[in-house]
């Protein structure tokens, strides 16, 4: 059978009805968010879940920190000063850091004024504790930078990534902390 002439339409070449292009864009999109769900879960089957380990150490300049849960829904993001995912994701940190609680872990990217010498260059204003040897993210199960978790008022963690996310995807996360771990007004 020879293939129609290019001047015909789908429909007249196929005789029947042919799909409008936007649900095949719908399906390849739909795929795609598949394969990008299924790679963030593979990729954070090792992290801490429920009950956060302590967080507790020293930070750029030089004061005592302990994770609080009373401040609210915090983000904790593990991440490197060598890392090219992390530097794009800074940004990103930094304008949350703004109107939520978040505490980073600057994981095996050298000494206090290294650390802060880079925090200075890159103009970031997040709070960065220090993990030179890499046992605070050992103990969230952290085997690969960037990893962020949201730990709610009550310690636990709601939300575990790892690889890059999008600024809208960790505000909805925090959120999403938020309205979830509502205390109860009729106790």
């Amino acid at each position: 059978m020879a293939a129609p002439p290019p001047h015909e339409s789908r429909t007249q070449a196929g005789k029947g009805k042919t799909r409008p292009r936007w649900v095949a864009w719908l399906r390849d999109l739909g795929l795609v968010a598949l394969v990008v769900v299924a790679v963030q879960w593979w990729q954070a089957r090792d992290l801490a879940q429920a009950s956060a380990p302590p967080l507790v150490g020293l930070l750029t300049d030089g004061s005592a920190f302990q994770l609080a849960n009373s401040e609210g829904p915090t983000l904790v993001h593990f991440w490197a000063e060598w890392c090219p995912v992390c530097r794009l994701e800074q940004g990103s940190i930094d304008s949350i850091a703004r109107d939520h609680p978040v505490i980073t872990v600057a994981t095996t990217s050298g000494t206090r004024d290294e650390v802060a010498a880079f925090l200075a260059t890159e103009g970031l204003n997040f709070r960065a504790l220090l993990d030179e040897d890499g046992e605070i993210a050992r103990q969230w199960g952290v085997s690969g930078v960037p990893a962020t978790f949201v730990v709610n008022t009550s310690g636990e963690i709601t939300s575990a990534t790892q690889g890059y996310s999008t600024e809208i995807g960790l505000r909805l996360r925090l959120w999403l902390a938020r309205i979830m771990h509502q205390p109860n007004i009729a106790s």
